[in-house]
């Protein structure tokens, strides 16, 4: 059996209004990929999109000096909303509730997918998925943004950045920081990061909009993408 824990970005979830364009494609490859693949299972945790960039925005224009911890709890409730979609969507293969605590002892896995959402403040979701990685026996998190690859800066910014096939942790972390703050758009998040690397894992960082590249990922064929800790 084969376990993979995959990051599903809120950026693709839910990028303004709800992706039901995407959310189809990527059941119709799941569902196959599942059918092909009879002992593995999948763990899914959602991010929070637009939903949680909509409330973080409102608290700060209200507030101007608004509370960190209450833009992540914001945040992490936009996280439940689309985890709850997801495990809607993919309802005949998930047999257990939504998990909003990776370290909870009675979490259950009974079905083929297993999804959950944000866990507290402090990190995003990509924290939440190492936890999971560790508490299922993954070894590998395919993380799924808007972003076909890492760059060696943020392309917005800057016209000389460049897209990486991969990239060690050491270099990687360099690259994020060490801290976490509400809203930080980085391809895997600090705390995450440091927790992964302890661990030995690797992260595959890829165009989740692509599901036929997220295929190629699972099944080990060539894809486009950025591997960390390669």
């Amino acid at each position: 059996m084969a376990l993979t824990v995959i990051s599903v970005g809120g950026s693709i979830i839910a990028p303004d209004n709800v992706d039901t364009s995407f959310l189809k494609d990527f059941y119709d490859m799941v569902f196959s990929y599942l059918e092909k693949h009879p002992e593995d299972k999948l763990i899914f945790v959602a991010g929070g999109g637009a939903p949680a960039r909509k409330y973080q925005n409102a608290l700060r224009t209200v507030k101007e000096n608004a509370d960190p911890l209450l833009q992540d709890w914001l945040g992490i409730k936009a996280t439940h909303l689309n985890g709850t979609l997801l495990r809607s969507v993919f309802s005949e293969f998930v047999t257990d509730e939504l998990v909003t605590d990776p370290t909870d002892e009675n979490i259950k896995f009974g079905g083929r997918i297993l999804v959950a959402g944000g866990w507290k403040p402090g990190f995003s979701t990509d924290t939440d998925a190492v936890y999971l990685a560790e508490r299922f026996g993954g070894k590998m998190i395919i993380n799924l943004s808007n972003i076909k690859k890492v760059y060696t800066a943020d392309p917005k910014k800057d016209p000389d950045a460049k897209p990486l096939d991969s990239i060690s942790w050491h270099d990687f972390r360099k690259m994020v920081g060490d801290e976490w703050n509400p809203g930080l758009n980085a391809p895997f998040d600090p705390i995450a990061s440091k927790r992964a690397e302890a661990d030995g894992m690797k992260v595959i960082c890829a165009d989740g909009r692509n599901t036929e590249n997220i295929r190629c990922i699972l099944e080990g064929l060539p894809f486009e993408g950025t591997v960390i800790g390669a």
